[in-house]
């Protein structure tokens, strides 16, 4: 992956620049809500444990993560729905949302796909191409090999080197264990969350063509139901050089 990113990894990078982060409080309500629906005890429900750590983590106040918890016993009605598709250049997409309106957002997340140039698929078409994963990123120092293999001792299942960090793919259910202790170790996590990790990458390289990409990616994640977009994409840095040159 030298010299490249995933769309994974240029999102983070976004995530960590983007000042525009209004949505991200409504967003992690949602994905409490949703974790808590069959069961409100973060204790034996590790989805609703890593959601309510990830907004104690973007400083929501304790008594948002307890309203959001509380919705979900109220009987509120989000649901989660996970949509299938084919980005530009062939790249496969999955887009979790969370929604009370099933029929609007199908054809509104229709509607960005066809407007970018993808196409919405049924449910198997792409998803065979993602597992689920736990992943959090970690400050990378000098001594990135020792820092991996401690990691590797810890439980990681996989570590990926970016420019700036380390990105720990864990088994989904040991996420907030393993992440615990590599604080522990006195790595520093710079985000944590469950993905759809691809099994394999799509590469684009042409300045246009992955720049359609990101902008169809980037509108997806716009979408206020949205609350996750993974793809295939990979894009080699010395293109995303020249898309951010030419912004």
């Amino acid at each position: 992956m030298s010299g490249h990113s995933k769309w994974s990894t240029i999102k983070h990078k976004k995530e960590a620049t983007d000042s525009a982060r209004g949505k991200l409080f409504s967003k992690l309500s949602r994905a409490i809500s949703i974790a808590a629906k069959d069961n409100p005890d973060p204790e034996s429900n590790y989805k609703l444990r890593v959601a309510i750590e990830a907004a104690k983590n973007a400083n929501m106040p304790k008594s948002n993560i307890e309203r959001a918890v509380s919705k979900a016993s109220g009987g509120q009605s989000l649901v989660e729905v996970t949509y299938e598709g084919f980005g530009p250049e062939g790249i496969a997409v999955l887009v979790e949302t969370a929604t009370d309106n099933r029929n609007r957002t199908g054809k509104e997340i229709k509607g960005l796909f066809d407007r970018g140039g993808g196409q919405l698929t049924g449910p198997g078409a792409v998803s065979f191409n993602f597992e689920p994963k736990g992943l959090f990123v970690v400050h990378k120092n000098q001594n990135s090999d020792d820092q991996i293999l401690s990691l590797i001792d810890l439980g990681a299942q996989d570590v990926e080197e970016t420019e700036d960090s380390l990105e720990v793919y864990v088994d989904p259910k040991q996420l907030s264990a393993i992440k615990e202790k590599a604080q522990d170790k006195g790595f520093r996590v710079r985000s944590f969350e469950l993905v759809q990790n691809p099994k394999t990458l799509k590469t684009v390289t042409g300045e246009k063509e992955a720049g359609k990409a990101l902008t169809f990616l980037n509108n997806l994640e716009e979408h206020d139901d949205v609350q996750k977009v993974f793809a295939t994409l990979d894009v080699p840095q010395e293109t995303l050089d020249k898309i951010d040159a030419g912004k």
